[in-house]
């Protein structure tokens, strides 16, 4: 379990600097996101 935390910590580092050097790139990521996991959640209904 640690292991994951340490990678789970790691990922949101990197996520957030992401977020700091690409903001209209992180939104892009976010929207298909956002997009696909409405799609699934009509699918599965």
């Amino acid at each position: 379990m640690k292991i994951k935390g340490l990678w789970m910590g790691i990922l949101a580092i990197v996520f957030g600097i992401l977020v700091l050097v690409l903001p209209k790139f992180l939104s892009l990521i976010v929207g298909i996101g956002l997009i696909v996991v409405g799609i699934l959640a009509i699918l599965r209904r």
